[in-house]
C-alpha cells in the first residue's frame, strides 16, 4: 500500500470503526479472520445529497433484525417515565409565563395547538423508530429517508437546540433553589447529572421516576391550593385573550418547548426491550399524560390569578399558591420547580449525548465521541463532552433567549421527522399521510411565530449546519478528482 500505510494498519482502523456499531467480540473475530470488516457498507447506508431517497431502498431492516450497540434494559413504563420526566416541568415552570404574555386566556387554545402539532410529531417519530431502532432519533430517520445532509441537519438542530435547553433548565434549577447562587448551583447540577448518566441508563430511569413523582406532587398541591381560593371564571373568558391568532401561535411555540421530551424516548431505540412495540406505545402515552397535566395546571392558574398576573410573574405557580389560603406552602412549589428542572436536565443530557454518539459513530462528529464504555455500555465520551459544553454555556446563558432558540431548533428537528415519515408507505406509517404533512406545516408555523431574535439566530445556526455536508461533499469530490489524475 502507498504512503507507508500498511494493510494491517487499514484493518486495525476499520476494526475500530466496526467496534462503534457491533462491539468488542467482533473485533476479536475480525482479527482471527472470521469476518470481513473491510467489506463496503450496505447500499441503504450510503450517503446521499439533499435529495429524497426511495423509501424502499432506504430501509435496512426491521427493529428485531437490527443489532443494538447499547444494552436493552428499558420497559414500556420506563420509556414513558423517561419521556414524562423530559416533558412535565419544563412547560409549567419555564414556558407558562411567556405563553400567557403572548396569548392571555388564549393560553389554553395555544396549549391545544401545541399538543396537536406534538401529536403529529409523536406519531411520525413512533413510526420511524419502529423501522430504525438506533440511537440518534431524527438524525437517523432523516438520513435514511431523505439523504445524509437532512439527517445531519436534524442532528445539528437537536444537539445545538437541546444543549441550549440544558443550560436553561440548569439556570432554572439554580434560580428556584437559591437565586443568589444560581450559576454555581447550575454548574453543580450539570456535573452531578452527567455522572448519573454515566452510571448507566437503568439508573437514569430510576432517578427520573423519583424526580417525576416529586414534581407531580408539587403540581398537585398547586392545583389544590389554587382552587381552594376564590377562582374567577373571567380568567378563562375569551375576552381576556390577547395577541389574536399571532399571539396564540407564539404561545404555542413557547409551549411546544414543553412537549419536546418525547424525543428522548425515540433516542432510546437501542436501549428499550422489544422496541417495535415499546416505542410506538410509549410516545403517545407519555404525550397524552403530559398534555393532561399541563391543561389542569394552566386552567387552574388562569382561574386563580388571571392571565395578566400570570404573564407578569417571574414565578407564576408560586403566585397561584400565594393567592389562596395555602400560601404558606409556596415553598412546596419552589422545591417542585427546582426538582422539575433537574428532571428535565437529566433527560436532556442523556438525549443530547446519545445523538452526539450516533453522529460521531457515522463520522459527522469526531469519531472519538462514538466510544462506548466497555463495562457500562454507555456513550461516556459523548456524555462528558455534552456536560462540558453546557457548563461553558452557563457562563453567559440567558434563560429566555435559550428557550426561544431551543424551541426553534426543536421545531426544525421535528419538521424533518415529519418529512421523513411522509416518505413511508401506509403500512409502515400506520397513520394517514396527511398527519406528517400537518406536522411539517405546524412546525414551520410555530417556529416562525417565535420572537424575531430567536428566529434570526436559529435560522443562522441551522444554515451554518446545512452548509457543513455540502462543503464536505465538495471537498471529497475535489480529492477524488485529484486522485484520478
Amino acid at each position: 500500500m502507498t504512503d507507508g500505510f500498511r494493510t494491517r494498519d487499514l484493518r486495525d482502523h476499520n476494526a475500530a470503526l466496526y467496534q462503534l456499531s457491533y462491539g468488542h467480540r467482533d473485533i476479536a473475530r475480525s482479527a482471527a479472520g472470521e469476518i470481513d470488516i473491510l467489506a463496503p457498507p450496505a447500499r441503504g447506508l450510503q450517503r446521499r445529497p439533499f435529495g429524497i431517497r426511495s423509501p424502499r431502498a432506504a430501509i435496512v431492516g426491521r427493529m428485531t433484525d437490527t443489532p443494538s450497540r447499547l444494552a436493552r434494559r428499558l420497559t414500556t413504563s420506563d420509556a414513558v417515565v423517561v419521556g414524562l420526566g423530559a416533558m412535565v416541568g419544563a412547560g409549567v415552570f419555564a414556558a407558562l409565563q411567556p405563553a400567557a404574555a403572548a396569548a392571555g386566556s388564549g393560553l389554553l387554545v395555544a396549549l391545544a395547538a401545541a399538543g396537536a402539532v406534538a401529536f403529529a410529531n409523536a406519531t411520525s417519530s413512533a413510526s420511524l423508530a419502529a423501522l430504525y431502532p438506533e440511537a440518534g432519533g431524527t438524525y437517523v430517520y432523516g438520513g435514511r429517508r431523505l439523504g445524509h445532509a437532512w439527517g445531519f441537519l436534524a442532528g445539528w438542530a437537536f444537539v445545538v437546540g437541546k444543549t441550549a435547553s440544558c443550560a436553561a433548565m440548569a439556570l432554572t434549577f439554580g434560580s428556584y433553589a437559591a437565586p443568589g447562587l444560581a450559576r454555581p448551583l447550575a454548574v453543580a447540577a450539570v456535573v452531578a447529572l452527567t455522572a448519573v448518566n454515566l452510571l448507566g441508563v437503568t439508573r437514569t430511569a430510576l432517578a427520573t421516576r423519583v424526580l417525576l413523582a416529586l414534581v407531580l406532587a408539587a403540581l398537585a398541591f398547586t392545583v389544590v391550593a389554587g382552587l381552594a381560593g376564590t377562582p374567577d371564571p373571567a380568567g378563562l373568558s375569551p375576552a381576556a385573550a390577547t395577541g389574536g391568532a399571532p399571539g396564540v401561535l407564539q404561545a404555542a411555540g413557547f409551549l411546544f418547548f414543553a412537549f419536546a421530551g418525547f424525543a428522548r424516548i425515540a433516542t432510546l431505540g437501542e436501549e428499550v426491550e422489544d422496541p417495535a412495540r415499546t416505542i410506538p406505545r410509549a410516545i403517545p402515552l407519555a404525550l397524552g399524560l403530559a398534555l393532561a397535566v399541563y391543561a389542569v395546571v394552566a386552567g387552574t392558574a388562569l382561574l386563580a390569578v388571571g392571565p395578566e398576573r400570570l404573564a407578569a410573574s417571574e414565578a407564576p405557580l408560586v403566585d397561584v399558591v400565594e393567592a389562596g389560603p395555602l400560601a404558606g406552602g409556596a415553598w412546596v412549589v419552589r422545591t417542585g420547580a427546582a426538582v422539575a428542572a433537574l428532571s428535565v436536565l437529566l433527560s436532556l443530557i442523556a438525549g443530547v449525548g446519545r445523538t452526539t454518539f450516533a453522529m460521531a459513530a457515522n463520522g459527522d462528529l469526531p469519531r472519538a465521541l462514538g466510544a462506548v464504555h466497555p463495562h457500562r455500555r454507555v456513550p461516556h465520551r459523548a456524555e462528558l463532552v455534552v456536560g462540558a459544553a453546557v457548563c461553558a454555556l452557563l457562563l453567559a446563558a440567558d434563560v429566555r433567549g435559550a428557550i426561544g432558540f431551543s424551541s426553534f431548533g426543536v421545531l426544525a428537528y421535528y419538521a424533518i421527522a415529519n418529512a421523513s415519515a411522509w416518505t413511508l408507505s401506509d403500512a409502515e406509517r400506520g397513520r394517514p399521510r396527511w398527519l406528517p404533512a400537518f406536522g411539517v406545516v405546524g412546525c414551520a408555523a410555530l417556529a416562525l411565530s417565535l420572537p424575531a431574535a430567536s428566529v434570526a439566530w436559529g435560522a443562522a445556526v441551522l444554515l451554518a449546519g446545512a452548509l457543513v455536508p455540502l462543503v464536505r461533499g465538495a471537498a471529497r469530490a475535489r480529492r477524488a478528482r485529484g486522485g484520478r489524475r
